[in-house]
């Protein structure tokens, strides 16, 4: 594994999922003291959410508050509460082609636009016959970290 052309930089994200945001706004903004810098709805993926911030500059972490527009279709952003993680990855095409190659499995969609504005994929909870490697019930985000994120982490990897 030694050949891996890419690395994961740290965290650049979670995502909690419920039947409505006021509760999730409750602790992560009026009670815990994060930022709201965005929302994102989509149809097509079953959303409606607020994009919150702990931290500052290329190290801030984002706290996806999400709910579902239809809680009784797919996907069910609110089921399992933390719907996923996401990963700032270097090389975000040479990561998708190594792990594919290692028996990686991903949601259908490939690399796009996240809600964020950065491309993103992601790694299926579950492998399968023909991909055996997945989440272990975990939804992993993998998205494409700016220059400016991976210059920071550079700089606190070599202190």
């Amino acid at each position: 594994m030694k050949d891996r052309p890419f690395r994961v930089l740290g965290i650049q994200q979670i995502a909690v999922g419920g039947l409505d945001k006021t509760s999730l706004r409750r602790l992560w903004i009026d009670t815990l003291g994060l930022s709201v810098t965005g929302t994102f709805r989509s149809e097509r993926e079953n959303v409606d959410e607020d994009i919150a911030v702990a931290g500052v500059g290329p190290l801030r972490v984002e706290v996806d508050l999400m709910q579902p527009i239809d809680p009784d279709k797919k996907p069910a952003v609110h089921n399992p509460p933390l719907n996923h993680i996401g990963l700032w990855i270097d090389d975000l095409h040479a990561a998708v082609a190594w792990l594919e190659q290692s028996g990686v499995r991903f949601t259908p969609g490939g690399i796009r636009k996240g809600a964020a504005g950065f491309d993103v994929t992601f790694v299926h909870p579950k492998g399968n016959d023909e991909a055996p490697i997945g989440g272990e019930g975990v939804l992993i985000e993998l998205v494409q970290a700016p220059p400016e994120v991976v210059a920071a982490f550079a700089k606190v990897a070599s202190m």
